[in-house]
């Protein structure tokens, strides 16, 4: 996977997020809906926090003489857990 694989697939879940946020709102009176949102939300979100430390794994890689093909994405216990 490329930088740029990586980085068309963060805009996709971006442009993903952003409808599921205003379609949340239209949704507010279907529970079943709103809650299937709200699921696919978290795991846009857990996704793209996958995708954003892949990106920095693969720079920080090259940055060190390294082979940023030999990285891996990291579970959602992992990544989930960092601290800001």
């Amino acid at each position: 996977m490329s930088d740029e694989s990586i980085t068309a697939r963060i805009e996709r879940l971006v442009s993903e997020e952003h409808a599921l946020r205003t379609r949340e709102q239209s949704d507010a009176a279907n529970d079943d809906a709103l809650e299937a949102d709200q699921q696919r939300l978290r795991d846009v979100e857990i996704e793209l926090d996958q995708c954003w430390d892949l990106l920095r794994q693969r720079r920080a890689a090259r940055d060190a003489g390294g082979d940023p093909d030999a990285v891996r994405v990291r579970d959602p216990d992992t990544v989930e857990r960092y601290w800001q």
